[in-house]
């Protein structure tokens, strides 16, 4: 379908395919350039592949460039992937670096402003306007996500309330009491939210909030349903990563909910298959890539993000989108041959009535083999003496939707730890 015409969009939402891949051949050519001309590693790894920003004529030729993997990043670190002098930057944030050295990716004003103004446009996007009262639960810090909205907020014209995550009492309190329209926060730690509200007796489906704004975690339409009837709301998904930008590389638009649109004029994507490197063409399952066409600090060309989609053409913009993010292929789990992601089993837990959304998997050695155990919980209401069928009922789903066997333990409410950011999903007791 067109796009429709709204005024307040921006031009370049509503510009044809043909002014949109001009635009971004143009922009590749340029971040190529720059990347090739300031960053030792493109550098080197530009001319051991045997390529030359000069040798992109079309966007097609992309697919000669190198890849960029975190383990890239982490060499360099802290500074050694800026393509500016760092007395140039205006920002840093990083990485957690759970698994090694964090990656560590700096903003001159310039990106600033791009950022907030993807991230203004990704608010937009999904129903908030000037005016309306933003309830922002990602965490600040070195973490992109609350700076990230928290400047999109403003941009948008917003009224921002900078609560970070954690203190689940009083984000229910604030939320009672300033009354937001927004709340942008990882769909996880919105349940724990919609959990508090339930316990201090307040009626959740009728509070103030009427947008969600969620990312930062995987998540499933099965969820969407939950959150959107325990809130009232529309529950939308946000896409991005720090070595990208941060949130606002991709937005879903409230009024399709059908995948986020990715805001290509400054963020071009590919999927590759994960084995091969191949592109694939759009509308094939794989692995997404990102090349920056704006970025001035930190500018990235074709980086791997393990993020498993695909692109599809446009609705509510003419931009592509990609289908929901299935998983990332570092969290696939291979449980004696059979590749089983987080999110099967969690579409398969909001299937089964009487559990509740909180969930962990359990890595264990079964033998010599590998095998997992679920642990859920019950839902409010239901009776202790259900769990064993309960926990039964989700043994024969993951069997016959997944393909393995596993074990399941069912617990009273409150037991699985909850997030106040990212949810653990997967805990390793091999």
């Amino acid at each position: 379908m067109s796009p429709k015409k709204n005024s307040s969009l921006d031009p370049i939402e509503t510009a044809s395919i043909d002014e949109l891949r001009a635009l971004q051949l143009e922009r590749m050519r340029w971040s190529l350039t720059h990347a090739y001309t300031n960053v030792d590693h493109y550098r080197q790894s530009f001319d051991e592949a045997g390529v030359h920003p000069t040798d992109l004529h079309t966007l097609e030729d992309l697919a000669r460039f190198p890849f960029t993997v975190k383990t890239d990043l982490r060499e360099y670190y802290p500074f050694g992937m800026l393509a500016v002098p760092r007395e140039q930057l205006v920002r840093i944030h990083a990485s957690s670096g759970t698994t090694g050295k964090p990656i560590v990716v700096g903003y001159t004003q310039h990106d600033i402003d791009i950022w907030s103004e993807v991230m203004a446009r990704s608010i937009r996007a999904a129903g908030g306007n000037p005016g309306d009262l933003c309830h922002i639960s990602y965490g600040y810090g070195l973490f992109t996500g609350g700076l990230g909205a928290h400047y999109g907020a403003e941009r948008l014209g917003c009224t921002v309330i900078p609560m970070s995550g954690g203190q689940t009492e009083k984000q229910v309190q604030l939320i009672a009491d300033f009354k937001p329209r927004i709340i942008m926060v990882t769909p996880s730690y919105c349940l724990n939210i919609a959990d508090e509200m339930d316990r201090q007796g307040i009626d959740s489906a009728n509070c103030s909030l009427e947008i969600g704004i969620f990312g930062a975690e995987p998540w499933t339409n099965e969820m969407r349903a939950t959150i959107e009837q325990r809130l009232g709301i529309d529950a939308v998904d946000i896409y991005g990563l720090s070595e990208v930008i941060g949130p606002g590389v991709a937005q879903e638009c409230v009024e399709t909910k059908d995948g986020p649109t990715i805001w290509e004029d400054h963020f071009y994507p590919e999927v590759v298959d994960p084995e091969t490197g191949e592109v694939l063409p759009d509308g094939e399952d794989g692995e997404l890539v990102f090349t920056s066409l704006t970025k001035q600090a930190f500018p990235i060309v074709r980086y791997r993000t393990r993020d498993l989609t695909r692109l599809l053409p446009g609705t509510a913009r003419n931009m592509r989108r990609f289908n929901k993010i299935t998983g990332r292929s570092d969290d696939m789990m291979i449980i004696r041959g059979v590749n089983v992601y987080p999110t099967q089993i969690e579409e398969l837990i909001l299937q089964t009535k009487g559990l509740a959304p909180h969930y962990q998997i359990e890595r264990v050695k079964d033998g010599n083999m590998e095998g997992i155990v679920v642990h859920a919980e019950l839902a409010e209401g239901a009776e202790n003496s259900v769990a064993q069928q309960l926990g039964e009922q989700l043994t024969h789903s993951i069997k016959s939707y997944i393909g393995i066997s596993s074990r399941v333990k069912v617990s009273n409410q409150g037991v699985i730890p909850r997030s106040q950011g990212k949810a653990q999903r997967i805990i390793d007791s091999r």
